[in-house]
């Protein structure tokens, strides 16, 4: 990406044409929240789009905004070097919403004082709402918000209007009398804020008066021009791996340009019981594409033999992999463009998406090296939507359910879900446990209600019976977990007849397994994969 453009520049120049005039941008002061915020706001039918605090109202007017929300962020609004809006940001005259720090730095902007709060809050706290119209319509006079604050509003100008107090804050919301600004301290946008929805709700279409134009089907033949103009007659290659994001970008490019899209499969030998036959059928069957499958699987498990610790896995696998696909692109005459299935969160946390103040989380990972190793153009279709956009879009495309809806599959397969070395015998072991245990969650109806689901391969042994005789024999965990975003996770409460028919069919199916765990730890402080 050239870094003469503006990130705020190259964020606006993204936003859809169908929606402006249609949008609500968000202004990013490094909330952790701050993604949370606009799929709420794009839940609601409206397109939202991040942007960094340095925006001006010359870029604002850009977009046509129907309102504007300030993020919360982890500064203090009297600190030397706090990020600050354009103070003109009132003469756009569209309604604003700040959210804790964000209501800090209107209310400021607009003469209010903001100091340390004499007690801090954080976590869940009761709300007194004296002033239930407009944003806090149809909230009950006592409810309970999320609280994370240490800094507020410790006095307001007479042009204020207090909203709601908790037992400590006594302008927990408020509402500028001439001017179009609201303010909460509490975060609405968290689940732990039972109401915040209906806050939000109200402030998108009773504050600013939208009208729920934002529609997947308008996204994707906005994307297809977008698509055939940048790629022109040139080939696109895909690396598809049959996990979600590559699969809609591959159904979406196969609509775009058909015969220009060279889809790449790697059977790494690390793939799933089946997995390499299901993305054949789903593919070869459904979109007039060309589609190459590379079977490099034992160059992979050489490289393997022998390594236990997890990073070097990686590593290798990655190396790999990049040596696989430039190899096969070779063979592919005319290809300029690489497609990746780079989404919102990973442009926001790499800090490529707009000048914000959030911590650089994550580097950009969806094919690492390969750009700049093929010389190759990026295409990235998906790169302003998230994850449940995808699912959306790859559902109006025509991908099967089961592609759609299926549970995240790290890039360097199960090598990642055997603790211990990779070898052919580990591998069989693991996928049938893994088989038997998705077989199960399918066929009680629990796939679509948990996130993910996996089994993992120890490295121990343990002494068990079967039949007359004495065992020693591996160990199975099972992980299923429930989550909104991934960054935060907790273990699945399956029902104890489901696991107990998981854990008798894996030791009787499988052979070389006397023992099944279920894995009960949560993340943080565990994460979802063993490694």
């Amino acid at each position: 990406m050239s870094t003469d453009i503006n990130p705020n520049d190259r964020a606006i120049a993204e936003v859809p044409p169908s929606v402006i005039g249609e949008v609500i941008p968000i202004l990013d002061f490094g909330s952790q929240y701050v993604q949370l915020i606009a799929r709420r706001v794009r839940d609601a039918g409206v397109y939202s789009v991040l942007l960094g605090p340095t925006v001006t109202i010359e870029q604002l007017k850009k977009l046509k905004p129907k309102g504007i929300i300030l993020s919360g962020g982890p500064s203090s609004v009297y600190e030397k070097g706090a990020p600050k809006p354009d103070p003109r940001l009132f003469e756009l005259g569209v309604p604003v919403l700040g959210i804790c720090y964000g209501m800090q730095s209107g209310c400021e902007l607009l003469g209010a004082k903001v100091e340390p709060a004499h007690s801090r809050e954080y976590g869940g706290v009761d709300l007194h709402v004296t002033d239930a119209s407009n944003l806090l319509a149809g909230l009950p006079a006592k409810t309970t918000c999320w609280m994370s604050h240490g800094d507020q509003v410790q006095s307001l100008p007479a042009d204020f209007e207090p909203l709601a107090h908790t037992s400590t804050c006594p302008y927990a919301a408020v509402k500028h009398k001439t001017k179009p600004f609201y303010g909460v301290q509490f975060h609405p946008e968290v689940t732990h804020t039972p109401h915040g929805t209906d806050l939000l709700s109200n402030f998108i279409f009773k504050v600013c008066g939208c009208h729920a134009t934002w529609k997947m089907a308008d996204f994707i033949e906005t994307e297809i021009k977008r698509i055939r103009q940048q790629v022109g007659d040139k080939r696109v290659i895909c690396g598809l791996s049959g996990g979600v994001d590559s699969s809609v970008v591959a159904a979406l490019l196969a609509k775009a340009i058909g015969k220009q899209l060279t889809c790449i499969f790697v059977d790494n030998g690390l793939l799933r019981k089946g997995e390499r036959e299901f993305v054949e059928r789903a593919f070869v069957g459904h979109f007039d594409i060309d589609f190459r499958v590379v079977d490099a699987s034992e160059a992979f498990l050489n490289d393997l033999k022998g390594i236990t610790d997890p990073q070097t896995k990686r590593k290798l696998i990655g190396s790999r992999f990049i040596e696989v696909f430039k190899e096969s692109a070779k063979s592919i005459p005319d290809a300029h463009f690489l497609a990746q299935g780079t989404l919102y969160p990973d442009v926001i946390e790499s800090g490529h998406g707009y000048a914000g103040t959030a911590a650089n989380i994550k580097l950009h990972h969806n094919v690492g090296g390969l750009p700049e190793q093929l010389g190759f153009k990026l295409v990235e279709p998906l790169r302003n939507l998230f994850k449940d956009e995808v699912r959306k879009m790859g559902a109006v495309l025509g991908l099967p359910d089961q592609m759609v809806w299926r549970h995240p599959f790290p890039g360097p397969g199960l090598a990642v879900r055997i603790l211990g070395e990779i070898t052919p015998s580990q591998l069989s072991i693991l996928r049938d446990a893994d088989e038997i245990l998705l077989e199960e969650i399918v066929s009680n109806q629990l796939y679509r209600k948990t996130s993910q689901v996996f089994a993992v391969l120890l490295p121990v042994k343990a002494v068990g019976v079967m039949g007359d005789g004495r065992t020693h024999e591996q160990v199975i965990a099972v992980r299923a977990v429930e989550t909104q975003d991934f960054m935060t996770a907790d273990w699945a409460r399956l029902p104890y007849d489901v696991l107990a028919r998981i854990s008798t069919r894996i030791i009787n199916e499988v052979r070389g397994v006397n023992r099944v765990c279920y894995d009960i730890s949560s993340k943080p402080p565990a994460t979802i994969e063993w490694e």
